[in-house]
């Protein structure tokens, strides 16, 4: 089929709830998609930061392969190899001690929720089931993932909302102070707010929000579905910081552009569960299990995660010199390879002049332009959608001045 057969189709039978290109994605590798024209772009998205080792990496490939033709699924009643291993790969290498694997990010937040929930009950008895988030958080779609996230534009229509949940200001810690109560059981953060405009904690912030934490016998939850795996230029998010959450959890990049997800704990948070309290059908199925030690291991052997240090230094030194050209450039922020670039108008002209241009980036928050490239990305692809960038600013710039704005 070409892109008009699949878009029309689509129309008619899949539910609407995307702004969708005008095109099909069917083909990816390395840092290139083709559509089903055989058009060419190169991904500065990722699918949204999920192909961190770029789009069909070698050994997710033979992973997949291997596992399909041994065993695809069975019931988390029984023990599941490649999903025990995965457990082992996250726990070596972060501060957790044990794993729940779901589908999603939003499933493994849900599921941190229900975790932070389940522990105050045990530790304090029922009356402390209250989570603090930020505004402007993202934490998922399904409705308590929804409640936990604070912008009030995704949750309007879907009233009622879950109760228990409140939202400070980020980075505000007197924000945060003022709002626990003998109910608070839990803090939910994102290391980097990547939906809510690529804003990172401050140091200061988190040391502050962990020993808040300590002092009234909080849980520290960090959503790392899209900061973790090497995406910020370490492993996890939580290590710029010098800190250790009791819970966090992964999705996106963990498996390879599979669907998965984990919620990781350490100590009293990690034996909060027993048997029948939380449960996922396909959650660490044996296919997307082998999928993501595969994916992390690619991760870790090939140093992603400075390879993300070093190209997003170079994104963002790129950026600092259009923003010299360029007094439409307001700030120019992230971490790793997660990097904004903020402008004084509306981002989405400069988005569809790149792709126009074969270049597919993206914007949130109506202003800012996010890119999240794999971490294996080339400098050349790197320096290719940086002039495209340009490009596209000084066309839109010269229109602005012409309409004389």
């Amino acid at each position: 089929m070409n892109n008009e057969t699949i878009m029309k189709m689509g129309q008619e039978y899949v539910m609407n709830t995307y702004l969708r290109q005008p095109f099909a994605l069917v083909r990816g590798q390395g840092s290139y998609v083709w559509d089903a024209d055989g058009n060419k772009y190169l991904d500065m998205v990722s699918g949204i930061a999920v192909n961190n080792v770029g789009h069909c990496h070698p050994k997710v490939v033979e992973a997949i392969q291997k596992q399909a033709q041994e065993l695809l699924h069975c019931s988390n009643l029984y023990w599941i190899e490649p999903q025990v291993q995965l457990a082992k790969m996250i726990t070596d290498h972060s501060c957790g001690t044990k794993v729940f694997f779901c589908n999603s990010g939003a499933e493994a937040n849900e599921g941190a929720i229900k975790l932070a929930r389940k522990w105050a009950s045990k530790k304090y008895g029922s009356g402390r089931y209250e989570i603090i988030t930020a505004l402007h958080s993202f934490h998922g779609r399904t409705l308590t993932a929804l409640t936990a996230t604070g912008q009030e534009k995704y949750q309007k229509g879907f009233e009622p909302l879950t109760p228990g949940f409140k939202y400070v200001p980020y980075n505000d810690l007197e924000a945060m102070t003022m709002a626990i109560t003998p109910q608070t059981c839990a803090i939910l953060l994102e290391p980097l707010q990547g939906e809510g405009g690529v804003y990172a904690a401050t140091p200061e912030y988190m040391t502050g929000v962990k020993k808040l934490c300590e002092e009234h016998g909080l849980l520290l939850m960090f959503d790392e579905v899209q900061t973790g795996l090497g995406r910020t230029g370490k492993l996890f998010g939580y290590e710029h910081y010098g800190i250790e959450p009791d819970v966090f959890t992964l999705a996106k990049g963990l498996g390879g552009g599979v669907p998965i997800g984990a919620v990781v704990a350490k100590g009293e948070a990690a034996e909060t569960f027993s048997p029948g309290e939380h449960a996922s059908t396909f959650g660490g199925n044996p296919l997307a299990t082998a999928a993501a030690i595969a994916a992390l291991s690619a991760i870790i052997d090939e140093k992603m995660p400075q390879q993300a240090f070093e190209k997003g230094q170079y994104i963002t030194e790129k950026f600092l010199a259009l923003k010299e050209v360029h007094s439409c450039i307001q700030d120019v922020r992230g971490l790793g390879l997660l990097v904004g670039m903020e402008l004084s108008f509306e981002a989405k002209p400069v988005q569809d002049y790149c792709l126009k241009k074969g270049i597919i980036i993206n914007t949130v928050q109506n202003k800012v332009v996010r890119l999240v490239p794999p971490l294996n990305i080339p400098y050349e692809d790197i320096d290719k959608c940086i002039a495209v960038i340009a490009e596209s600013l000084k066309v839109i710039e010269e229109g602005r001045a012409w309409k004389g704005q």
